[in-house]
């Protein structure tokens, strides 16, 4: 079974990017490997509000 990368972009979204293919730009591996179900499971586990960065952060931010 092939190993898989978790990856991260700015946005603080996730995704699956196979091992042996070079990274995205735009994209960082994080660290964590292994097959693509438990890399799937990883992410599941540690993304918790889908929401991308900035629209956190312009949520976040108090009322002008």
């Amino acid at each position: 079974m092939p190993e898989h990368l978790v990856v991260r972009n700015d946005e603080q979204q996730y995704s699956v990017w196979p091992a042996a293919t070079p990274v995205p730009a735009g994209w960082q591996a994080t660290g964590f490997r292994g097959d693509r179900e438990h890399c799937l499971d990883h992410i599941a586990e540690i993304w918790t509000d889908l929401r991308p960065r900035s629209v956190r952060e312009f949520h976040a931010a108090p009322p002008q």
